[in-house]
């Protein structure tokens, strides 16, 4: 069982130097983080990832050979090895079409290089705990583009009466954090805007992914493109 006060360990896979030298040097700055290794490829850093064991890995997604998509796809179709590993997708191509074959591949999230370091350790973190990270720009991003025309595509009737019955399910307070939280807003934003302690966000969002039956934030974004429910402006 993994000791709970022990670092998270974390492996940066890019292949640029400086990107490199920057994430670790950012990730390791917090105590709480241990940066274990580094890869330059997504073969070197699938081979380093299985040899390793990280808790985290920081994966850039344009990579030459084998990217960080297909290097994804490949540690995480291995449980018995990276039952554990989180992949933290990185990238500074705010393109929703990686993101989406990130997130079908399995990363945990999905955060654009520009973002302040604070972000980073945070979504480190997050991901560690098991939760997902959806960069604010990219949900907004997927939003206009999936929920586009209203559902996202063709669903037979069974299936919409099943999302159209989750989301009745829903109290009118749950469909207030739900606006929010599929545009990638964090508990303490959703708690600011609603005007609500974020403790409460916090069991708001709970009975939402129970109620949905969906595991994690993520999938909640994708649940409302499936849904055709959340349109960009409502």
């Amino acid at each position: 069982m993994t000791d709970p006060a022990a670092p998270i360990r974390v492996l940066v896979v890019d292949d640029q130097a400086l990107v490199r030298e920057g994430l670790s040097l950012i990730a390791g700055s917090d105590p709480g983080i241990e940066v274990v290794g580094t890869a330059d490829d997504g073969r070197a850093g699938l081979e380093a990832a299985l040899r390793l064991r990280p808790d985290v890995v920081l994966m850039d997604v344009r990579m030459p050979g084998m990217d960080g998509i297909e290097a994804t796809a490949k540690l995480l179709a291995r449980p018995a090895e990276a039952a554990e590993i989180r992949v933290l997708a990185l990238t500074t191509y705010d393109s929703e079409d990686f993101a989406v074959r990130m997130l079908a591949a399995g990363a945990s999230g999905f955060l654009l290089k520009d973002a302040p370091g604070e972000e980073l350790v945070r979504a480190i973190r997050t991901v560690h705990l098991g939760d997902a990270v959806l960069d604010p720009r990219m949900t907004r991003q997927l939003v206009d583009r999936l929920t586009a025309g209203g559902r996202t595509a063709p669903i037979d009737e069974q299936r919409a009466a099943a999302l159209d019955a989750q989301l009745a399910s829903l109290t009118e307070r749950e469909r207030d954090v739900l606006e929010h939280l599929v545009r990638g807003a964090s508990n303490a934003r959703i708690a600011a805007a609603l005007h609500l302690a974020e403790v409460t966000v916090k069991a708001h969002v709970g009975r939402i992914l129970d109620k949905l039956d969906v595991p994690d934030r993520i999938h909640v974004v994708i649940w409302a493109y499936e849904s055709g429910h959340l349109r960009p402006g409502e």
